[in-house]
Order: structure tokens, then sequence, then C-alpha cells
């Protein structure tokens, strides 16, 4: 009987020892906190892929996830200290062992939400991760519509008053200014390029899109709109979408490059095209940027189906053309500042450039993988010189004679 006993006890801790590695096997190697103006995006990366249940609570209003198979560390403890009192969406997170292989995860809110939760397999730099992207509920279509009759009326009671009142004339309208959105690759989750000393792409090409931002706002003619403001991600439709919802008339998108080689360097300036790439390097850099998505981390339900056509119609054609002027005088500007990696503007099928009524053209403005551009791109004087060679490239574009459609209000 002691016999028996023994060996039901080495059996059921052998058996306790396999459940315990088998738990303990996938871990949470590190958690991350974005908060952006359009959602705010948690990211739990693990050694494995992790099986996880959902759901949403009110009063208050909360988002409870349980992670399976995975025990509470200090990594994903390190989640509840990053949330941010100027999060717009999350007010708290906290954490807790829920069953002793379940984790607990319970995200309360601010306002009511609308949540996406979806796996991303590995990819250099990371392991798997789990996306929680949390978006604020829009207001009622109703309401919206109600505000609009009601704005309406209010400023026909305001003309009707003027016209009564001899004494006050209409101030003249404003010439339209020139809507320049401006594209600060990368961010958030995605990194970018990263060079010889650490710097990370992200981080340069966000800092130049607002000195050029100044610089066009500086100017009565032009008015820029940053696409990115801060350190977080956005897919690259979305980024055409948000250009086009500004009503944007020119889409400047900034990177800086990589290469496998140290010692390549110089600034490039790309257009879409409409075929092939003009070049093993435009269809190397095109492709490397096109893979931001799976860095970055968007679900495949996220895909724009008209973005993914290779097929451009006569509009796009008429886009691409307009794109490589306004390429070409921006590349003959930032030549006073850097040296060219080519004369000319490239073109290869990048996806951020794909709207089909802005010009646009991406401007990889010198290689973080080279050491003595590194070293240049973090000086606010070189930015600034950039910065400014981008301005007035654009600047001699608009001159030049094109024709700006646009229908964009300046004052929104």
């Amino acid at each position: 009987m002691q016999r028996f006993s023994l060996r039901y006890y080495i059996l059921f801790a052998f058996l306790s020892l396999i459940s315990f590695n088998s738990f303990s096997a996938n871990e949470v190697k590190a958690t991350r906190l974005w908060p952006a103006p359009d959602y705010t995006r948690i990211t739990i990366e693990s050694s494995l892929k992790i099986n996880n249940d959902q759901m949403m609570l009110q009063n208050p209003e909360r988002i409870v996830i349980d992670l399976k198979g995975i025990a509470v560390n200090q990594a994903l403890k390190n989640l509840s200290t990053k949330v941010k009192p100027s999060d717009p969406n999350i007010l708290d997170i906290r954490v807790g062992q829920f069953t002793p292989k379940v984790s607990r995860i319970v995200i309360d809110l601010k306002n009511s939400a609308r949540v996406k939760i979806f796996s991303l397999p590995p990819v250099e730099p990371y392991q798997n991760r789990l996306v929680i992207d949390v978006y604020p509920v829009e207001k009622d279509d109703l309401a919206n519509l109600l505000n609009k009759l009601e704005n309406k009326e209010v400023k026909k009671k305001e003309k009707i008053e003027k016209k009564k009142d001899p004494v006050i004339k209409d101030k003249p309208k404003e010439k339209k200014k020139v809507v320049v959105a401006i594209d600060a690759g990368h961010g958030g989750e995605d990194p970018g390029a990263i060079g010889k000393y650490g710097t990370k792409e992200k981080k340069i090409v966000l800092q130049i899109t607002k000195r050029l931002k100044k610089l066009i706002n500086s100017d009565p003619s032009m008015k820029a709109y940053l696409i990115r403001d801060s350190d977080y991600y956005i897919p690259l439709n979305k980024r055409v979408t948000k250009a086009r919802k500004v009503k944007a008339d020119i889409f400047i998108s900034i990177h800086a490059d990589a290469f496998r080689k140290r010692n390549v360097s110089g600034s490039s300036v790309f257009a879409l095209s409409e075929g092939g790439a003009t070049s093993a390097f435009a269809k190397f850099i095109a492709n490397k940027e096109n893979e931001a998505d799976l860095i970055g981390g968007v679900s495949i339900d996220d895909k724009d189906p008209l973005l993914a056509k290779t097929l451009l119609d006569l509009s796009q054609s008429a886009t691409i053309n307009d794109s490589l002027k306004l390429a070409n005088f921006v590349l003959k500007e930032i030549k006073k500042v850097n040296n060219l990696h080519k004369k000319w503007p490239e073109q290869a099928g990048f996806a951020v450039l794909k709207a089909p009524d802005i010009p646009s053209i991406l401007v990889e403005v010198a290689f973080l993988s080279n050491p003595k551009e590194e070293k240049q791109l973090k000086t606010a004087k070189f930015q600034k010189k950039l910065a400014k060679a981008i301005y007035l490239g654009t600047k001699k574009y608009i001159k030049s004679g094109v024709t700006i459609t646009s229908t964009n209000d300046p004052d929104n």
C-alpha cells in the first residue's frame, strides 16, 4: 500500500511538473502602450502566441481580457504603470492572476469604447504580439445631424442681421491656402531604421516634420497638417485617408534610409509607379517601407481593398505626373543640403503614396545606416536645412503653375 502511494505521488509530481513547464513556457516578454488621437494601442509581447478571451463591461466602462496559459510577471505588471493622465481613452489598467493558469487584465475606460484585439506573428525586432486597440465610440449620427442643422440656422440668422445693418460690411474671403499633409514615417511599435548609435528613424523624421510644419505655417499661402504628431503608429492606408480627409493638396512622407552596406549615403525622393520600380534600389526601399504594417501592427480586416489594387486609373496617372514634378523641385533643393543618392526621382509601388488625387512624394532624407549621416540627422542644424529644402521645393512647385484643385477651407 505504501509502495502504491509512493508511485502515485511520483506520477502526480511528474504530471504537475509537465503541466507547470507547459504553462510557464509562454511568458510575457514586454508590454507597451501607445496613446494616439484616434485610438490607444496596447501591445503584449510573448514567447508564444497568446490565447485569450475578452468581454466588455459597463458601470463603469471597462474591458476584461483573460490571457490563457500566462503567469503574471514583472513585464505584465509594468503595463499598469504606463497609463498617462493625458491618455484620451484609458483611465487605468489592472493586472492580476485570475486562476493558476489565467492572467486577467482589466482596462478601465474614460468613455464608451469599442475594442479590436488581434495577434501578430514574430517579425524583427519582435516576438509574438497580442494587440489591443481601444477606439472611442463615435457620437450618435442623429445628434451630429441636429448639431449641423442648428449651426446652419445660427449662420442664417447672423447673415440676416448683417444685411440689416448697412454699416457692417462682409470681409473679403480669404484666398484658400495650399494644404500640405506631412507624414512622419513609422512610429509607435514600428521604430523604422535604427542607426549604429541607436538612433531611431521614427524619432528623427517626426522632428523634421515638425520643423517643416513650422516653415509652411509661416507662409501665408500654405497650411501644414501632420499625419502623425507624436510617437504612435498609423497604418499606411489610414495615412492616405487622413490626408484626403483634410483635403490636402500635397502629401509628403518623410523617412530615413537604411541599407545593409554602411557606406551607402545620400538623399532620395520617390513617387508612385504605375508599373514596376525604376531600379532595384527603388524596389528595395518600397518593399522595406511597405512592410511597416507588419511591424507597426495592422489586423487583416484593416486592409483597404482600393489601395491594394495594382491597376491605377487615369486620374492616378495625372497625379503621378504632378508627383514627379514636385519630386524634381524638392530634389533640386535637397541637393544644396546633402549629396544625392540618385540625381533624379525614383518610382516604385509605395502603399503610402497611393492617393489617387493628391500629388504625393516620399523623401528619404539620408541614410541612418551610414554612421556619418546618422550623426548629422541627430543635429537640429541639419534637420532645419532638410526641412527648409523640402519647404522651398514645395513652394517652387506651387509657383510653377500647377493647378491646385482642392476645396479646402483654410480655417478648418
